[in-house]
């Protein structure tokens, strides 16, 4: 009886076959070891490939420092490396935008709004960081600006949260705080994963006494990104409408940890430690804003008011004197000129003082932060007596002030850090 042939196993000779040309590329790795000159030419890079390799390198490490800089807040330093691209790299929307939002973060508004400008000019289809563009004409009271950002952003792209915020801020702007509650409450929508929705709605509810839906705003915000120092501001600020002043120095200290150059951060702080009877940290702290932003007009009032408080009345009159420098036109500095030169005895100084308050607010516009101002800074013997205080012209002093719920000057409002 035959049998047929046997039919040889596939896999053994597939394996067979595999092992034999491993092994023959194995011999040829060898002898190009063993031997450079026979290495194949495309593997050398050709001198120009490298050379425009290398540059590439150098300019993604320039921006890469620029970023870090500006996402640690330090804010002149990112200017620097930023501003010192190539043309051809800084004219880019990318980098003007970031630029502009290390200026805002400067409270630099002018510079700020200038780049952002150029950036709707030559890229008008970039939504990136146009909220903080918004903001900038916010807080520049450029109305017809703002409305016609808003309008283009919405036109282009209602499905992006900065188009939105954009519009919140227009109504913002014009004291509509029911429509931009919406707005911004439409970004969130949008993107619930944005957090400068909710710290712009927290302050808007903040605008309408609305605090526990504030502080609701503003935790989500630090929910969202606990780096988002604006949050933990607004948590403060909130505390410190509410006097709970310990929890307010925390806050404000959480978020001066983030944000480290603020002088507007450390300015707060030091009016909580004054509250909190702490008034020597709070020169401290004030000397420290001042020497970040010499010309701080909120710090340099603040600082004024503590030592005039502390009855330092000649360097409280030097520092209201030098304030009145950087705004000749604000009516509580004069007010407050009044109140020193009234301690030191000089009656008719004082009220000539009190009358050029008077002029710069005729329409009594500042009625209300006397009383709060009298509360926090006059000596505690006098503190019964605080909606008396003005003993040299009542008529005067009572149309002077303004709400003091943040003791701000018209020029540098507590909102800078929005």
């Amino acid at each position: 009886m035959k049998f047929p042939t046997k039919i040889p196993n596939r896999k053994t000779k597939c394996k067979s076959a595999k092992t034999s040309n491993s092994s023959n590329l194995n011999e040829s790795l060898d002898i190009l070891r063993l031997d450079p000159s026979l290495s194949l030419p495309d593997t050398k890079i050709p001198q120009y490939q490298r050379a425009a390799a290398d540059s590439v390198m150098v300019l993604l490490r320039e921006l890469g420092r620029g970023y870090q800089a500006l996402c640690s807040y330090n804010c002149r330093e990112a200017i620097n490396i930023l501003t010192s691209l190539p043309p051809q790299h800084y004219n880019t929307g990318w980098v003007l935008t970031h630029i502009g939002r290390a200026y805002f973060e400067l409270a630099e508004y002018t510079q700020a709004e200038r780049l952002f400008s150029e950036v709707r000019r030559i890229e008008s289809y970039r939504v990136e960081g146009m909220e903080i563009y918004s903001t900038t004409l916010w807080h520049l009271q450029k109305d017809v600006a703002l409305s016609a950002l808003s309008k283009d952003l919405t036109d282009m792209d209602k499905n992006c949260p900065e188009a939105w915020c954009v519009a919140g801020n227009c109504f913002s702007l014009q004291r509509e705080h029911d429509i931009a509650i919406k707005f911004f409450q439409r970004a969130i929508q949008v993107d619930p994963g944005f957090a400068y929705a909710y710290t712009l709605l927290g302050h808007e509810f903040v605008l309408t006494e609305e605090l526990d839906r504030a502080l609701a705003c503003f935790r989500n915000a630090i929910r969202v990104n606990n780096r988002h120092y604006n949050a933990w501001y607004g948590l403060g600020m909130i505390y410190y409408k509410q006097e709970k002043f310990n929890l307010a120095e925390i806050h404000f200290k959480k978020a001066l940890s983030i944000n480290p150059q603020s002088s507007v951060l450390l300015c707060h702080i030091g009016v909580v430690q004054h509250a909190l009877k702490k008034s020597d940290a709070a020169l401290e702290t004030l000397n420290r804003a001042i020497g970040i932003d010499p010309k701080n007009p909120l710090c340099k009032f603040h600082r004024a008011s503590i030592l005039f408080a502390n009855d330092k009345y000649k360097a409280a009159l030097q520092e209201l004197e030098e304030l009145k420098q950087i705004v000749p036109k604000e009516s509580l500095v004069y007010f407050l000129i009044g109140k020193v030169y009234k301690k030191l005895g000089q009656t008719h100084l004082a009220l000539m003082n009190f009358s050029w308050a008077m002029d710069l607010d005729p329409k009594g516009a500042n009625n209300q932060i006397k009383e709060a101002i009298d509360k926090r800074y006059l000596p505690e013997d006098e503190g019964e007596t605080a909606s008396q205080t003005a003993e040299v012209d009542d008529s005067q002093d009572s149309s002077i002030m303004t709400d003091a719920d943040d003791t701000q000057l018209h020029t540098a409002e507590s909102d800078d850090v929005l």
